[in-house]
C-alpha cells in the first residue's frame, strides 16, 4: 500500500469531534474492503501483477474473544479511556521480539475505494492510513505490511509470533515513543473478515497490525486470510 503523505488538513475545514468519529467509521466501513484483499505476498510470482481478487462486503463485529479489548463501548467516543498521545505522524515501528525496524509511508483509499498497500518492492517498509487515528492517539490506528514478496520474506514475515503481553513501540514524529502491549493475534478467513471488529472506532488508544496469512492462492495470487494482532497503549 503506496500513496502520497496525506494529514488531517486534507480533509478540509475540521468536523466537530462527533462528526469526525462518524466519518472516520464511514471511511473504515470503505477501507476495510480492501485489507482483506489488498496485503498481498508473492509464492514464486509477483500477485500485485493481477487484480484484486472480489471485495467481501464488512461484516458485522462477531462477539470479541476473551483475550480482545472490546471496542464497541457505548462510552461517549469524545470522552478518551486509558492512556493516550496527541495527534502526531509516525515515523519507525519498532518490535524487537521478531527483529522489525521498519519506516512508515502513508496509506490512502484509491479511486476505486481501496487502501493502496505499502510498496512491493521495499522488503522493510510499513504503512499506516494516513486519514485515520495515529498510533497513541485516542482510536483504532492501522498499521499494514506485507508479509513476503515474489523473491523474499517481508516486513511482518514474523508477526505471527506475537503473543499477548508482548511489547512494541512506535517512534513518533514529536519524538515521543507510544509503546503497545498486545492483546491477540489471530487469523480471520479474508472472505469473512470481521470489518468492525478490526477497524471499530474506540475510546481507547489502540493499534492493528495487519498482514497475510494462511495459504497462498496461486490461481487468485493471494493468500488467503489476514492476521490481525490487536494491541493498546500502555
Amino acid at each position: 500500500m503506496a500513496a502520497p503523505p496525506s494529514t488531517l488538513s486534507d480533509l478540509g475545514p475540521a468536523p466537530s469531534k462527533r462528526r469526525f468519529r462518524a466519518f472516520v467509521t464511514v471511511v473504515w466501513s470503505v477501507a476495510a474492503l480492501v485489507l482483506t484483499v489488498k496485503l498481498l505476498g508473492g509464492g514464486g510470482e509477483s500477485p500485485d501483477d493481477a487484480g484484486p481478487p472480489h471485495a467481501p462486503p464488512a461484516v458485522a463485529a462477531s462477539s470479541a474473544a476473551p483475550d480482545l479489548p472490546d471496542t464497541r463501548t457505548s462510552a461517549a467516543p469524545d470522552r478518551p479511556q486509558g492512556p493516550h498521545l496527541p495527534r502526531s505522524r509516525p515515523v519507525r515501528l519498532l518490535i524487537p521480539k521478531i527483529s522489525v525496524d521498519a519506516p512508515f509511508t502513508d496509506l490512502a483509499i484509491n479511486p476505486s475505494g481501496q487502501l493502496e498497500p505499502p510498496p512491493p518492492n521495499d522488503t522493510n517498509l510499513v504503512g499506516w492510513y494516513a486519514k485515520g487515528h495515529t498510533p497513541g492517539e485516542t482510536g483504532t490506528a492501522i498499521i499494514a505490511g506485507h508479509v513476503d514478496t515474489a523473491t523474499s520474506p517481508a516486513v511482518f514475515a514474523g508477526l505471527g509470533e506475537l503473543k499477548k503481553g508482548d511489547r512494541f513501540q512506535v517512534v513518533r514524529a514529536d519524538g515521543s515513543k507510544a509503546t503497545f502491549a498486545v492483546d491477540a493475534a489471530q487469523s480471520f478467513a479474508k472472505a469473512a473478515f470481521p470489518s468492525d471488529r478490526v477497524y471499530g472506532d474506540t475510546p481507547r488508544a489502540q493499534v492493528r497490525l495487519i498482514t497475510c496469512s494462511g495459504s497462498y492462492d496461486r490461481q487468485a495470487r493471494d493468500y488467503t486470510e489476514n492476521l490481525v494482532v490487536f494491541a493498546h497503549l500502555v
